[in-house]
């Protein structure tokens, strides 16, 4: 029993780690497309990757029954409202650094239980808690003198917003639905969406694609194919408390990953910042780990 524990704990921390290396990936690969460009590519890959787990889940009859109907139009509210959070990631990361997008990023922990009150979902006072932590922490990370925000903190911190609205979506409708197939049909309508923005609006080429082949694999493959499987394979039978806490490191490990590979640094002042943020997604889920009632925690599945 403690050796599955402990497998399931490791590979929600490698869940978290590819998640937060992601946005030195995503960061990387604007350097040679544009943001709407890179997404396209990505979620493609990423729906194509799972593909192969679809199959295996339907030849051991895993798969969740559910009208065609209910599904499609659960799949594809996801995908337009993950189209809408990576879209305002992609481009709010070209103006910040990768580990500011981390943890601002992972404040739609906080904000799951803060909208699900208005689905009849509240909160207790540990979700107010963190939510004060978290708001002083995105202060002390992102507001500077002036009380000025860059334009990047501002659209990561939009793009949490939908994250939330995404989360609480599957959260509300998901049951309903097979959760590889409901990812694979949202991530395929997202890259439909991301292509036709970057048609319209970047000049996507073939040359540029190559060039940015590393950060697209690694955005795509992993943090979409490899991180969603190894999420959902975990948390079947790791303990909510486990999963809260690790899956929350996303933005520790972006933060690491944007020193390691970058050279970018955070300052005193914004590393007290996401100390605070990251004590606020702790007591925001205190009722997981204590494991009492109140919203499960959900992660990002992209």
């Amino acid at each position: 029993m403690k050796t599955r524990v402990m497998r399931n704990d490791a590979l929600l921390l490698m869940t978290a780690m590819i998640w937060g290396f992601a946005f030195v990936a995503q960061r990387v690969g604007m350097r040679f497309i544009g943001p709407f460009t890179y997404n396209s590519v990505r979620f493609a890959l990423g729906a194509v990757s799972l593909l192969p787990l679809l199959y295996w889940r339907r030849k051991r009859g895993k798969q969740i029954r559910s009208a065609a109907r209910l599904r499609l139009r659960v799949s594809l509210a996801a995908g337009a409202f993950l189209f809408i959070a990576a879209s305002l990631q992609q481009i709010g990361i070209v103006y910040t650094t990768a580990g500011k997008a981390g943890f601002i990023t992972t404040l739609y922990v906080v904000l799951v239980p803060l909208f699900g009150i208005a689905v009849r979902r509240g909160t207790g006072v540990a979700g107010w808690v963190g939510v004060v932590l978290a708001v002083s922490g995105l202060y002390l990370l992102s507001v500077r003198e002036g009380f000025s925000i860059s334009p990047g903190d501002l659209l990561v911190l939009a793009s949490a917003v939908f994250w939330a609205l995404h989360v609480l979506l599957i959260d509300l409708y998901g049951r309903y639905v097979d959760s590889i197939e409901l990812s694979i049909i949202q991530f395929a309508f997202c890259s439909v969406l991301c292509t036709i923005t970057a048609l319209a609006f970047e000049a996507p080429s073939v040359s540029g694609i190559l060039t940015a082949a590393v950060p697209i694999l690694y955005g795509g493959l992993f943090s979409v194919g490899i991180a969603y499987t190894l999420q959902v394979v975990a948390q079947k039978n790791a303990p909510p408390s486990h999963a809260a806490i690790l899956l929350s490191l996303e933005g520790a490990f972006a933060a690491l990953g944007g020193w390691l590979l970058i050279g970018e640094v955070l300052d005193p002042r914004s590393l007290a910042g996401c100390v605070l943020m990251f004590a606020g997604m702790l007591a925001s889920q205190w009722q997981v780990i204590t494991g009492s009632p109140g919203i499960p925690k959900e992660s990002r599945s992209a």
